[in-house]
C-alpha cells in the first residue's frame, strides 16, 4: 500500500518530510487538505489511533489567533469541529503509512516506522 501524506503544500515542515520521503525511495500520495478538504470520519480515525491533543495545531497562527471563547474547554468534538474549519489547524504532516499514522515530521520517527531503504 502506498503511503498517503496530509497536509498543506506550501508548509516548511510538508517541505522537509516530502524531501526525506523523496530521497528515501518512498512512494506516497500527498492530499492537500487546504484545496482537497477533510473529512470529520478521517479526523475522528486519526483522534482513535493518535488523539486528538496530538493532530490539533495549538502552536499554529489560526489556532492562536481564535477567540479565547473557541479555545477554552476543547474536548475531542470541539477540536474536530475546529480543525475541520480550519484545517491549518491540523498539525502537519499527518502520514498514513496504511498501518500505522503518523504526526508531525521527525526523520528518527520516520526510519523507526520502515520507511525508507
Amino acid at each position: 500500500m502506498t503511503s498517503t501524506m496530509y497536509g498543506i503544500k506550501n508548509c516548511d515542515t510538508i517541505k522537509k518530510a516530502r524531501t526525506w520521503l523523496a530521497e528515501h525511495g518512498v512512494a506516497y500520495d500527498f492530499h492537500d487538505y487546504k484545496s482537497a478538504g477533510i473529512d470529520a470520519a478521517t479526523l475522528r480515525r486519526w483522534a482513535g489511533i493518535v488523539g486528538w491533543e496530538v493532530l490539533l495545531n495549538r502552536a499554529g497562527t489560526t489556532f492562536r489567533a481564535l477567540p479565547d471563547t473557541d479555545k477554552a474547554d476543547i474536548d475531542e468534538a470541539k477540536a474536530i469541529a475546529l480543525m475541520l474549519a480550519g484545517p491549518s489547524m491540523i498539525k502537519r504532516p499527518v502520514l498514513d503509512t496504511g498501518t500505522t499514522i503518523l504526526v508531525g515530521f521527525k526523520p528518527d520517527a520516520y526510519a523507526a516506522a520502515g520507511l525508507g531503504s
